[in-house]
């Protein structure tokens, strides 16, 4: 088994990340906040990589050169810099609270060495510690945001760590206000184009709220730069009431508001500048608008109460279903114990012996030797001459005793054969019922996605404008903030073919969509959509037919759920030919659905086993071999029942993966493998049907080792099969390559 990060920042994200930090730090350095020089860089390079950090102190000190601020900067350069070999020397303890400890200490160190170099440590100690406490609060709220943005790709406003945005905002409007330019200021421009934006989209408590911070944040910088905005909050409040008209009617809205209260509180030349910062900010918020959308953003954790509600329903039907499997069980067992045991020898003795004179001398002078007699008789598989009890040898009846036995032995065979059946045909009921309560229990859990109601609209907006009857839309994103769609349809609503919705939806949200087949449940069609994952997987097979078959017994698919969970499968039905392909393909067909319907895979499996049993009299049975692939988080996991050996190529290994299990449909119980491993982008998977033998594995490895080309490696492997297996070819070949790549 083996482990590796999954997902590696490329050459280029690394050069952009450094760049970033580096304008940072060389804006923020040049920043105050009420008066003193803002704290902002050095809270950035404390909630940062080591490669950033660094980053930033370069950008600081190129500022500092250049406006010749680099002596009253000391305490700044020198908190950088402990921050910088902190992350050097204990580079795993990069949570957020070691970074927003590390700051604090770092910015109280340093000012407390300058201090005391310049004879004012005692004077300087209490401010340095109060100054380096605010610094590390805001490298601690950064490193929170970033390790959420880091998960979830998106700004959750929704639980505590709101608050640490509303930190980092606030400081970050105060440090861009205190810079000066001409006519402009960069801090209030961002502010109102924030305020603006939360109205627009999140009606008056986004605009109160934001325009609020706004406010708190140009104070900071100063009292005359706080005036200039004291109202902003109230123009936020009202323009949120023009929630999602249009974009041009809200700026409007908003510049003239603007300027009313400009009116009401005096205009002076500050004012006429702060309307100049009104307009561009406003500008602003037109060019963002079109394209904001709340994929980016969360304010709320949606399906509170109603996903509750039926995760409680059905959790308490699948506790239901369990209670009633175990009863009947019990109820059976009861009936059973309680069922009436007929006495063998008592039943045969009144059937030959009621009629016989010498009754009262056998069963009364006697009986204790013809009871022996009738037991041993009860006890033999078959009367003959030459066993016949010696206990019965005065017996006048012997033919029609011997008759008697052999009557109740056959009632009893079939009596045994019947609990048998019966006993199995409740095993398979029994298990039936408890997939039937897993699939309920697994409808019925909390999944992590976030549902999109704008979005929804949307499209369900679109496909009415251009004909399509849906019965349902819901659009959401995943855990990685991909955008997906599911479309319901009636069966006789469902459009004919899925790419011209792909493209309607794709051209309304201006994002690359891709699709799905339909998946029919008799009475609904559901359509997927989906924005593509981070990697993508490239498949090849080839196969060969067995000596004496034009039809090869393999069945494999290869298709994904829509939700960035892409299968491959292969089945290999008993024998070879048509008859063999009969059962691999019912085994795929059904894994394939079931998956498809939203069924995990390891009730779907237990459910094709038990289909597999009680389809027919006659015995069949197919392996199943799949791979389970999340194109998110590149997660490999191998399920496997009676299938072949399975090798991987990672990181210049490869590694067999296999396991002892019976095929599908032999058993019950179903004793299926699956385990999971993490993959990277260029590995390489190979499985096989057992048509290829173990001599040619290393060979496989080396084909393997030596290349990247699937389509060789997996022609070469089944073209050479014949080579490596000393008898003929009795059984049919099957051999499918993956590979992992980036989208």
């Amino acid at each position: 088994m083996f482990r590796t990060t999954a997902v590696k920042t490329s050459t280029l994200s690394r050069t952009g990340a450094f760049f970033a930090s580096f304008a940072g730090g060389f804006l923020l350095a040049g920043a105050t906040i009420s008066g003193t020089a803002s704290f902002a860089n050095i809270s950035l390079a404390g909630a940062l990589s080591l490669p950033s950090a660094a980053a930033v102190l370069c950008g600081s000190i190129i500022r500092y050169v250049i406006s010749g601020d680099v002596p009253k900067s000391i305490v700044h350069i020198g908190a950088m810099i402990i921050c910088i070999i902190y992350k050097m020397l204990f580079e795993s303890k990069s949570e957020a609270k070691y970074c927003g400890i590390s700051t604090a200490v770092s910015v109280f160190a340093a000012g407390a060495a300058v201090s005391a170099v310049i004879g004012e440590l005692l004077y300087k100690l209490a401010f340095y510690a109060f100054y380096g406490a605010l610094a590390g609060l805001v490298a601690y709220s950064i490193a929170l945001i970033l390790a959420s943005l880091k998960h979830q790709l998106v700004l959750d406003l929704s639980t505590a760590l709101s608050c640490a945005y509303a930190v980092v905002y606030t400081v970050m409007i105060a440090s861009f206000s205190s810079i000066e330019l001409p006519y402009i200021n960069i801090g209030i421009i961002l502010g109102i184009a924030v305020t603006v934006t939360a109205a627009y989209h999140y009606r008056y408590v986004g605009g109160v709220l934001c325009g609020a911070l706004t406010v708190c944040g140009a104070f900071l910088a100063s009292s005359s730069c706080g005036m200039t905005v004291v109202m902003l909050p109230a123009s936020g409040l009202l323009t949120g009431y023009l929630y999602r008209r249009k974009s041009g009617t809200a700026a409007g809205f908003f510049v003239g508001v603007s300027f009313v209260f400009l009116v009401f509180t005096g205009v002076t030349a500050d004012s006429l500048m702060q309307m100049l910062n009104v307009i561009a900010g406003t500008l602003i918020f037109l060019a963002v608008s079109p394209n904001f959308s709340d994929k980016w953003v969360l304010i709320r954790k949606d399906g509170g109460a109603l996903p509750d509600i039926i995760s409680s329903r059905m959790r308490f039907l699948a506790g239901s279903i369990e209670t009633v499997r175990r009863e009947s069980g019990k109820i059976s067992e009861v009936l059973e114990k309680n069922a009436e045991k007929k006495d063998e020898i008592e039943l045969n003795s009144q059937e030959v012996c009621r009629n016989c004179h010498r009754r009262l001398a056998c069963w009364s002078n006697s009986r204790d030797i013809t009871q022996r007699g009738f037991k041993k008789m009860a006890e033999l598989p078959e009367v003959t001459k030459d066993n016949f009890p010696y206990e019965l040898e005065e017996c006048l009846h012997k033919d029609e005793l011997k008759a008697a036995f052999e009557n109740s032995r056959r009632e009893k065979m079939t009596a045994k054969l019947l609990a048998m059946r019966y006993s199995e045909s409740q095993r398979l009921l029994s298990e039936q019922i408890k997939i039937i309560e897993e699939i309920v229990n697994a409808a019925g859990e909390r999944i992590d996605v976030r549902y999109s109601e704008p979005i929804s609209k949307i499209i369900a907006a679109k496909l009415v404008k251009f004909g399509f009857n849906a019965k349902n839309v819901i659009a959401y994103y995943n855990s990685r903030n991909r955008l997906l769609v599911e479309l319901y349809f009636t069966y006789a609503d469902a459009p004919k073919s899925c790419v011209r919705i792909c493209d309607l939806i794709a051209d309304e949200l201006k994002l690359k969509l891709d699709y799905i087949e339909p998946m029919n449940s008799g009475r609904e069609v559901r359509i997927r959509l989906f924005e593509r994952p981070e990697y993508s997987l490239e498949a090849y097979g080839a196969a060969l037919c067995a000596e004496n078959s034009s039809e090869t017994g393999d069945t494999s698919a290869v298709f994904s759920d829509g939700t960035g969970v892409s299968y491959v499968i292969l089945s290999d039905g008993m024998g070879s030919g048509k008859a063999a392909a009969i059962e691999s393909r019912m085994v795929v067909s059904m894994f394939r659905k079931l998956i498809g319907s939203g069924v995990n895979y390891s009730s779907a499996i237990r459910l094709i086993n038990s289909i597999m049993l009680t389809k027919s009299r006659n015995e069949a049975f197919a392996t199943l071999d799949a791979v389970r692939i999340d194109l998110d988080s590149c997660e490999l996991t191998m399920i496997k029942s009676g299938a072949s050996a399975t090798l991987i190529r990672h990181r210049g290994q490869v590694m067999k993966i296999s396991s002892p299990t019976f095929p599908i449909g032999i058993i019950e119980e179903t004793n299926t493998f699956a385990h999971s491993y993490e993959i990277e982008d260029n590995d390489i998977i190979i499985m096989f049907s057992d048509g290829i033998n173990e001599n040619e594995y290393q060979f496989i490895k080396e084909l393997l080792l030596g290349g990247d080309d699937l389509k060789y490696i997996v022609d070469e492997i089944c073209a050479k099969a014949d080579l490596f297996n000393s008898n003929l070819r009795s059984d049919d070949i099957t051999v499918i390559g993956m590979k992992i790549d980036r989208s």
